[in-house]
C-alpha cells in the first residue's frame, strides 16, 4: 500500500472492553473510541450488545454505530449452507460494510467484550480486513482473569498447566481433557452445561469446579458447580477448576513451588516397615516423615475425603505414552509410589510425597500404598507400561484382597504395554493372534516357559517376549532361540525393539536363525514372527513387518 494509499484510507481497531464492568476498559480502549468515527458491535436478532453497554458512556452523538446483527444464534437456518454458511455470509457482508468506511478514510472501531482475539466475534472481522487496512488490537481483561478473580483464586501456579475449554466439545473429549490437565476453565455454558457437568464428575473433577455467571456485571453469581440448577445457566458464565497449589499451607507451597522451578527434588529417604531393602523416598514439601521415622508409619494428616489407590501405566517411556486419564489421576494424587526409574517420568508437584523403592519389592510397595490410603490418602501406584501385564496391578490386588485392606477403593487404570508400542514402531506384526510370555525365571521355573513357548510357537501365534535377558540371565534368549526353530523357519522375522519411546530407543528386524543374545537386554522386547509374518522393505527403504489378519485354511 503505497502512502497516499495510507492516507485515504481509515484505520481499524479492534478494542477490548473486558469482561463488563466499565471500569475494567483500559485506558488505551479508552482513547481509541474517543478518536474513531465509527462504532461497530455485534449483537443478537433482539439488538442489545454488551460490548455497546459496557462503552456506553464513552459514545458521543456524532459517532456513526453499525450494529452488525448475526441472523442466526443457536437456532436452525433455512440458508443453503447452513448453520456455518449463514454465518460465514454474514460476516462477509458485515466486513464489505466496514470497509465501505475504510475506504472513505474514517476510523472504525469494532467493539468486542473480553478480549477481541479471545472466543471474540472481531476476529472474523480482523482475517477479512486486517491485510487490507492499518490496523491494531487492543486487548482487553477475558472472562477467565475476571472470573478467577472474583472467585478469589489462583488459576495456575509453577509448574500447572491451565487448559480452557469451550463448553460446545463432545462429553468424551471434555471428559479427557479435564481429567489431564492441572487446572481448568471451561467457556460457553449456557445450553452445553448438563454436558460440562457429567464431563466434570466423570473427570473427577467436580468437587473441585466452581461456577461463575456474569463476572464484574450486573447479575454476577459465584457458587460451587456441584450446587448450579442447569435450567437457569446463560451463556455468559463460566466454570473454574482452580490452582490446586493454593489449597497447600503455605510453607509447603513455598518448598515445593522452589522445588519445581529450580527441578532440584528435595527428599528424605527412609524405609518401609515391610522390610529394610525398600527405600522410601518422599519429597519435603508435606511430608511428615523424616529420615528417623518410617514413612510407612509416619503420622498422616487427616483427609476430607476416603483414601484410595490407584495403579497408573505409564507406558514405555514418557508423558507422550500416557492417556489422559492416568495423568489425571497422577495429578490428583497425594503420594505417589513406584519404583524409582518409573516415578523420574512422573513430573514432580508441589504437595506430593514420593515413595520410590527399588524393582524387586513389589508386594511391600502395594502395602505401603494401601496403608497410605487406608489412613485418607489418594494414592497413586506408578507403573511402567501396563499396569496388568507384568507390572505392579497384580501385586497391589493380591496385597488388597487380604485383611485389613479388602474395604480400601483400589483402581487399575490401563497404559500403552511394551508389545504394543514395540509392534507400533515396527509396523503391525500383531495383526493377527498372538501370546505375550516372559523369558524371566525369577517367579516360574525354567520349565514351564519352554512349555508355553512349545505350545505358543505349535500354536503359530506370533510371540510377544518380555523380559529376555539381563545380567543374571544371559542364556534364555539362546535357549528360545534353539526352542523356537523345532516350528519356525530359520527367515523368520524378529523384532529387537529396545527402549521404545527414550533417548536410545532403536528397532531392528532379523531372521530368527541369526538372533544373537548378546543384542538382547532387560530393555529389550523381542517379537517373534509367525510363519505368515511378512518383512516387506518399501520404496522409502524403511523396512515394515506385518502379519496377515486372514489365515490361510487348511
Amino acid at each position: 500500500m503505497s502512502v497516499s494509499e495510507q492516507q485515504l484510507t481509515g484505520r481499524l481497531y479492534g478494542v477490548g472492553l473486558g469482561p463488563g464492568d466499565p471500569s475494567l476498559m483500559t485506558v488505551r480502549a479508552v482513547e481509541v473510541i474517543a478518536e474513531a468515527d465509527v462504532i461497530a458491535y455485534h449483537s443478537a436478532r433482539h439488538g442489545r450488545s454488551i460490548a455497546r453497554s459496557i462503552a456506553a458512556q464513552h459514545l458521543r452523538a456524532d459517532h456513526i454505530e453499525e450494529a452488525l446483527i448475526y441472523p442466526v444464534t443457536t437456532e436452525s437456518t433455512d440458508h443453503p449452507g447452513g448453520y456455518r454458511g449463514a454465518l460465514d455470509e454474514f460476516y462477509e457482508t458485515a466486513a464489505a460494510r466496514l470497509a465501505v468506511h475504510l475506504d472513505a478514510g474514517r476510523t472504525v472501531a469494532v467493539i468486542s467484550e473480553g478480549d477481541p482475539l479471545f472466543y471474540g466475534s472481531y476476529q472474523h472481522m480482523h482475517k477479512r480486513l486486517a491485510h487490507r487496512y492499518p490496523t491494531e488490537v487492543i486487548p482487553g481483561v477475558t472472562s477467565i482473569s475476571a472470573a478467577a478473580a472474583r472467585l478469589g483464586k489462583p488459576l495456575a501456579e509453577a509448574d500447572e498447566v491451565l487448559t480452557i475449554l469451550p463448553g460446545t466439545l463432545p462429553e468424551e473429549e471434555l471428559t479427557a481433557r479435564l481429567a489431564s490437565t492441572d487446572t481448568a476453565v471451561v467457556m460457553k455454558l449456557g445450553r452445553t452445561f448438563p454436558t460440562v457437568r457429567r464431563a466434570m464428575e466423570r473427570a473427577g473433577r467436580l468437587p473441585e469446579a466452581h461456577y461463575v455467571e456474569r463476572a464484574t456485571m450486573s447479575g454476577e453469581r459465584t457458587e460451587r458447580l456441584a450446587g448450579i440448577d442447569a435450567e437457569t445457566v446463560p451463556y455468559f458464565s463460566v466454570s473454574v477448576v482452580p490452582s490446586r497449589i493454593a489449597d497447600l499451607p503455605p510453607a509447603a507451597t513455598a518448598t515445593a513451588t522452589a522445588a519445581a522451578e529450580t527441578t532440584a527434588e528435595a527428599e528424605t529417604t527412609a524405609t518401609t516397615p515391610a522390610t529394610a531393602s525398600a527405600s522410601t523416598t518422599t519429597t519435603t514439601a508435606t511430608a511428615t516423615a523424616t529420615a528417623d521415622e518410617p514413612s510407612g508409619t509416619a503420622e498422616v494428616d487427616s483427609s476430607p475425603h476416603p483414601g484410595e489407590v490407584v495403579v497408573v501405566g505409564t507406558g514405555p517411556a514418557g508423558p507422550l505414552w500416557l492417556t489422559p486419564e492416568s495423568r489425571g489421576a497422577l495429578a490428583a494424587a497425594e503420594d505417589l509410589v513406584g519404583y524409582t526409574t518409573y516415578l523420574d517420568r512422573v513430573p514432580l508437584r508441589p504437595g506430593q510425597r514420593r515413595h520410590a523403592s527399588d524393582n524387586k519389592v513389589e508386594s511391600e510397595r502395594a502395602e505401603l500404598a494401601l496403608d497410605l490410603a487406608r489412613r485418607g490418602r489418594r494414592v497413586a501406584v506408578v507403573s511402567g507400561g501396563d499396569p496388568g501385564i507384568f507390572a505392579m496391578a497384580t501385586a497391589v490386588l493380591e496385597v488388597a484382597s487380604q485383611d485389613p485392606y479388602r474395604a480400601i477403593p483400589v483402581r487399575v487404570l490401563p497404559g500403552v504395554t511394551a508389545a504394543n508400542a514395540a509392534a507400533a514402531r515396527a509396523g503391525a506384526p500383531l495383526g493377527h493372534d498372538y501370546a505375550v510370555i516372559s523369558l524371566s525365571d525369577r517367579l516360574k521355573p525354567w520349565e514351564v516357559i519352554a512349555e508355553r513357548l512349545h505350545a505358543a510357537a505349535g500354536a503359530d501365534l506370533v510371540l510377544a517376549l518380555y523380559n529376555p535377558g539381563s545380567r543374571s540371565r544371559t542364556w534364555q534368549v539362546g535357549k528360545t532361540r534353539e526352542l523356537l526353530l523345532e516350528h519356525r523357519a530359520p527367515d523368520t522375522p524378529v523384532i529387537l525393539a529396545r527402549d521404545i519411546g527414550g533417548p536410545e530407543e532403536s528397532v531392528r528386524t532379523v531372521r530368527l536363525a541369526d538372533l544373537d543374545p548378546t543384542q538382547v537386554d532387560m530393555r529389550t522386547l523381542l517379537i517373534i514372527g509367525s510363519s505368515q509374518t511378512q518383512a516387506v522393505r518399501r520404496d522409502d527403504g524403511t523396512e515394515v513387518v506385518w502379519t496377515p489378519r486372514r489365515y490361510p485354511e487348511g
